[in-house]
């Protein structure tokens, strides 16, 4: 049966959802940031003395912090002290009409306040609530001062990356990263388990379990095979070639070649000794591998008399894997971000700000939901009246440093 052609875009699948996160630095923010960019309403609380500390990085965004303005658009600021009871109260209040609740407070903090997610769901059964930590709610390690470095150097990435003299941490926040993008598919599966039984539940995710699970393969690795690949930079620790080589304009291209028939196409294509397709000591990765000096050197000879447009083209002529390297400034102005109109821009205390779109593509739908990068207590007064308190009550929250 045909569909009819005037059909409205379907509305973003979390509008309706109300997200109250109690949440700092990048881990909870980044996830609540996907659940605000796909409709649902995220009310952020803050410290009143400075807020969210992400906010205090750095002010490379026109003044503001970098972090900050990445992973908060589309909330709603609310400036309370929790340790004051009617700072509290407003919270709980807030908890009572939500849908989700997010925290990533140190180990042991929202339990205090009674915001940990088992005394929040037995109170509330159809909420979501979400405990996000550096290394889980027990075990040796479960106190344990946990930042996005100290969890890629106790997960093993430094370990895999970097070159073989000198491991490096990755240059994103890898574990924030991990553990907000499984926070962010745990409260979705919640959300879809309770739309079928009517009950929340709480959602548990470690920054060290999470990054663990992205080290799958090195990990497999070395638990079945014996030991762990090596740090390789650039280059693949068991495929060859498979590197940056550098061009005759100072660009660097990088090339993978997956197996031998790729490198027939190389060798006669892009070298120009097609004898090295069958040649014994290049003729087989093994063999690359083995030889990889060599092989190395015959690529870098080849590509190092081109310029990089001129490499790239010869390269996709043959069929070969390849990129450009590019620094930051390059993305920014990327060819294929640009054609796709992946930018748009948000609002800010500052003003708009470029920023992407996010990679969750619902063709046929509402367009994500990209709101403003919110000032510390911007929606403070707006939300404390929504639950219920008084003018009077406001200000004397405000005089005595409860609300900002």
């Amino acid at each position: 049966m045909e569909q009819p052609t005037d059909q409205q875009p379907l509305p973003l699948p979390l509008d309706g959802i109300t997200v109250v996160a109690v949440e700092q630095a990048v881990s909870a923010p980044f996830a609540t940031r996907q659940l605000a960019d796909l409709g649902a309403r995220v009310i952020k609380v803050e410290r009143v003395d400075g807020g969210d500390f992400a906010r205090g990085y750095d002010t490379a965004a026109r003044g503001l912090a970098s972090h900050f303005v990445w992973c908060n658009r589309g909330k709603e600021s609310l400036a309370l002290d929790l340790k004051d009871p009617r700072g509290l109260e407003a919270v709980r209040r807030l908890i009572a009409d939500a849908d989700v609740f997010v925290q990533n407070l140190a180990h042991g903090a929202a339990a205090r306040l009674g915001l940990d997610a088992a005394t929040l769901c037995a109170a509330h059964p159809r909420l979501i609530a979400v405990d996000i930590s550096g290394y889980g709610s027990s075990g040796p390690y479960a106190d344990k001062r946990a930042y996005d470095m100290l969890v890629q150097c106790e997960a093993g990435l430094v370990s895999v990356t970097g070159t073989p003299e000198q491991p490096v941490k990755a240059g994103v926040p890898a574990a924030d990263i991990a553990a907000a993008m499984y926070a962010f598919s745990g409260v979705l599966a919640a959300l879809v388990r309770r739309g079928t039984t009517g009950r929340g539940g709480p959602v548990e995710v470690s920054m060290l379990e999470a990054l663990a699970e992205w080290l799958g393969h090195p990990l497999h690795h070395a638990m079945h095979g014996g030991e762990p690949p090596a740090r390789t930079g650039l280059a693949h620790a068991v495929i060859a070639p498979y590197d940056a080589y550098a061009t005759a304009d100072g660009g660097r291209v990088l090339l993978s070649v997956q197996n031998d028939r790729e490198w027939r196409r190389l060798a006669e294509q892009v070298i120009g000794r097609p004898e090295l397709g069958m040649d014994p000591a290049y003729a087989t990765n093994a063999s690359r591998v083995a030889n990889r000096e060599k092989t190395d050197e015959l690529v870098a000879r080849a590509l190092g008399v081109l310029d990089a447009d001129e490499a790239m083209a010869r390269l996709e002529k043959a069929g070969i894997a390849c990129a450009r390297l590019r620094d930051l400034h390059e993305l920014a102005g990327h060819p294929q971000l640009a054609a796709r109109e992946r930018w748009r821009e948000v609002g800010s205390p500052v003003g708009p700000l470029k920023a992407l779109l996010p990679p969750i593509t619902l063709p046929g739908g509402d367009e994500a939901r990209m709101g403003d990068v919110p000032a510390l207590g911007q929606h403070t007064e707006a939300l404390l009246r929504a639950v219920g308190m008084t003018d009077d009550e406001i200000a004397a929250m405000r005089r005595d440093g409860v609300a900002a």
